[in-house]
């Protein structure tokens, strides 16, 4: 066997003590005083290019340790092709609007709600806004360079600047130019408290589970063998406040439902009511299956409303929906599309009216 020779090194040797965080301090010191990375891009300005624009963190905080793992993430990648001779462009990003940014702010400021922010005066509370994200942009700079990710923070693109607003309006106007901008109505999660809706990360910010009130309400059938029975489809819903939009109610093709009879017929409190066969327990001991009716034979029968405050015309009839279940409830299921993403699908199929009551 040969034996091994000493051959030159760029890499100097190690003693056997190794000082591991004072080797970053000097890795990350010469990275900075060489200007390493912007060396990395312009140095292969005849390489392929493979862009990276940051998907900008929210600056409504100090950072946290789910940062730096997206950080090793949005790290690794860039510097793989850079590896591999790319150009790698890294532009950096800050997202400085929506509520987590102002709900920060409304802490620090002991604000409770928009009533307060009107009160402060709205150019004021955005320069609020303003410094808290400079402030916190700060600390994210300082952490990005200590855990080693490369990224331009000098040409940084800022959701808040006049020049990135101006690109958004401009990508809109040219989207209506070409004629692809419609009007229509979406569903989406709203907050009573900041008066404004949620997108779905900012939902996703904070879950708990709240007890609802639920109600049983009857509707008068209007048409066809049931009218003649004076039969009523029993609803159960816990959203009540939205009964006054009600434009459909929604059955599963699948499921068999009864026409039952809650008591004997000589009884005075005795009512013909339509339920799911498997919750037919709801009506209490002693109903009496009068009918028994499959869930698609139920389409488009009409029935009235127990509140008539808005008229809704062409609507109030049945309607199919694969999701309707019998879990729980009635196996019949209230549909207001203005305040559900199933109802608003299941109401548009059947092109029916989105009613919102709600002013304000």
């Amino acid at each position: 066997m040969e034996a091994l020779v000493a051959t030159s090194s760029p890499f100097r040797a190690l003693s056997a003590q190794i000082d591991l965080p004072a080797m970053e301090r000097e890795v990350l010191t010469f990275w900075q005083t060489q200007d390493i990375f912007h060396k990395s891009v312009a140095q292969r300005a005849d390489g392929e290019a493979w862009t990276f624009y940051e998907g900008p963190p929210t600056a409504n905080g100090m950072p946290g340790t789910h940062h730096i793992e997206a950080r090793v993430f949005k790290d690794v990648f860039p510097r793989f092709h850079t590896m591999k001779g790319k150009q790698v462009v890294r532009k950096a990003g800050w997202d400085c609007h929506g509520l987590p940014v102002e709900i920060a702010v409304e802490k620090e400021l002991g604000f409770s709600g928009k009533g307060d922010i009107e009160k402060f005066g709205i150019a004021e509370f955005n320069a609020k806004c303003r410094e808290s994200v400079q402030r916190h942009v700060d600390a994210f700079e300082a952490m990005t360079t200590r855990m080693g990710f490369w990224v331009d923070f000098d040409q940084a693109y800022w959701t808040m600047s006049n020049e990135y607003i101006e690109s958004v309006w401009w990508s809109l106007s040219q989207i209506h130019e070409k004629g692809l901008l419609g009007q229509d109505h979406r569903v989406a999660p709203y907050c009573p408290r900041c008066g404004t809706g949620l997108s779905d990360h900012e939902l996703a910010l904070g879950y708990e589970t709240v007890t609802d009130p639920s109600v049983y309400v009857r509707f008068p059938i209007t048409s066809g063998e049931l009218k003649e029975l004076g039969a009523k489809f029993l609803v159960w819903t816990t959203t009540p406040w939205t009964l006054v939009s009600n434009t459909a109610i929604a059955v599963n093709p699948d499921v068999d439902y009864v026409v039952a009879r809650t008591a004997p017929r000589e009884d005075s409190e005795s009512e013909i009511l339509v339920v799911a066969e498997p919750l037919l327990s709801v009506l209490g001991d002693g109903s009496e299956v009068v009918k028994k009716i499959r869930g698609k034979d139920l389409e488009r029968i009409t029935y009235s409303r127990p509140m008539g405050l808005i008229d809704i015309p062409d609507s109030h009839f049945i309607v199919l929906a694969d999701y309707v279940t019998t879990e729980d409830g009635t196996g019949l299921v209230h549909q207001s599309p203005a305040f559900g993403a199933d109802d608003l699908a299941t109401c548009r199929a059947y092109n029916l009216p989105v009613v919102n009551p709600i002013e304000s």
